[in-house]
């Protein structure tokens, strides 16, 4: 029997991904999205679906709906976008949090956090495990997505203990994948718009930084798994991610490489509280959800950078990709 589910932020690059996966297993999918990072484009091939229904409305107020589970996604997740509007992103994560967890409390439904490895802050401890507590600044221009996160899963695992509310939580490495928007900052798409443009590949910091990078399709795997994993009392929170770290500049070098790019690399300083070392452990993953990636860089890579090569092929105003 399918089940009625619920994905806040489902117009964004994961979640549009989410609700196309969630209708493949024959379950009916209530997507809301307020469409600040989001877009009705992402969800265009599920509109289609008589099991599909598109809302607009913001998490940060309440929404009374009868479903069986819920998927929280919605908040602002690049550095360019959630610091547009810092109080906003803290009450995404905070007041969403709070009133999608109401809502779950009312209906009796299980409840997803999407969380971050940004809990971890600029972390001192490598790779990172769960039990790890993390180094965030919380005064810094970073610390209203980072903090906000960390207070969503607070208030998480007390409507647990509390209210014996089923949760998971999910810690998100970086992710990469087709419908990333091309503006939010993040090193994967801006690397690859730069390089099919045939500019310069804009490299903060010395470039000696890493992150691992796992595709989309791995990372809904994974939370698919947590959502599925029985019994209910595997909470999370669990790093789902790619374990493979990178150095951000062979990652620049690697896609000049794939698109045949013309430009160089340029250095630019390094942002505020940026970490300079991010990768999961996934030894939690692996021994409760038997959950890996599979999708190598390569082969990630290359769908990714088709994606938005038919998106600036298309003459699209790509700076109004999302708005």
């Amino acid at each position: 029997m399918g089940k009625r589910i619920l994905v806040t932020g489902g117009a964004g690059f994961l979640g549009s991904h989410l609700c196309e996966r969630l209708l493949e297993a024959g379950h009916d999918v209530l997507c809301v999205d307020n469409y600040f990072t989001g877009t009705k484009a992402n969800v265009m091939a599920c509109l289609d679906n008589p099991r599909f229904e598109l809302m607009r409305h913001d998490v940060t107020f309440p929404l009374y709906v009868e479903v069986d589970e819920i998927y929280n996604l919605a908040c602002p997740a690049s550095p360019v976008h959630y610091q547009h509007d810092p109080v906003q992103t803290t009450k995404t994560s905070v007041h969403g949090a709070i009133n999608m967890l109401g809502l779950a409390k009312r209906v009796r439904a299980k409840i997803f956090q999407a969380s971050t490895s940004e809990v971890y802050g600029d972390p001192t401890v490598h790779p990172q495990v769960e039990s790890y507590r993390g180094n965030v600044n919380p005064l810094g221009p970073r610390a209203c997505y980072d903090e906000g996160k960390r207070c969503a899963e607070t208030l998480f695992f007390d409507y647990h203990r509390q209210h014996n509310l089923r949760i998971k939580v999910a810690r998100i490495f970086n992710t990469y994948g087709p419908r990333m928007h091309p503006n939010d900052g993040r090193v994967v798409s801006n690397f690859i718009v730069q390089a099919l443009k045939g500019e310069d590949i804009t490299i903060y910091g010395d470039g000696m930084q890493t992150r691992a990078f796992c595709y989309v399709d791995d990372l809904l795997d994974g939370w698919l798994r947590l959502m599925d994993h029985t019994p209910d009392d595997f909470t999370g929170p669990v790093n789902i991610g790619n374990p493979v770290e990178m150095p951000i500049r062979h990652l620049a070098e690697k896609i000049l490489d794939k698109v045949g790019g013309k430009g160089k690399l340029v250095f630019a300083p390094l942002p505020v509280d940026d970490p300079m070392q991010r990768c999961p452990d996934i030894t939690l993953a692996r021994e409760k959800l038997k959950w890996e990636p599979k999708v190598a860089l390569d082969q990630g890579l290359t769908k990714t950078i088709a994606f938005f090569d038919e998106l600036l092929k298309s003459n699209r105003d790509v700076s109004r990709v999302g708005r």
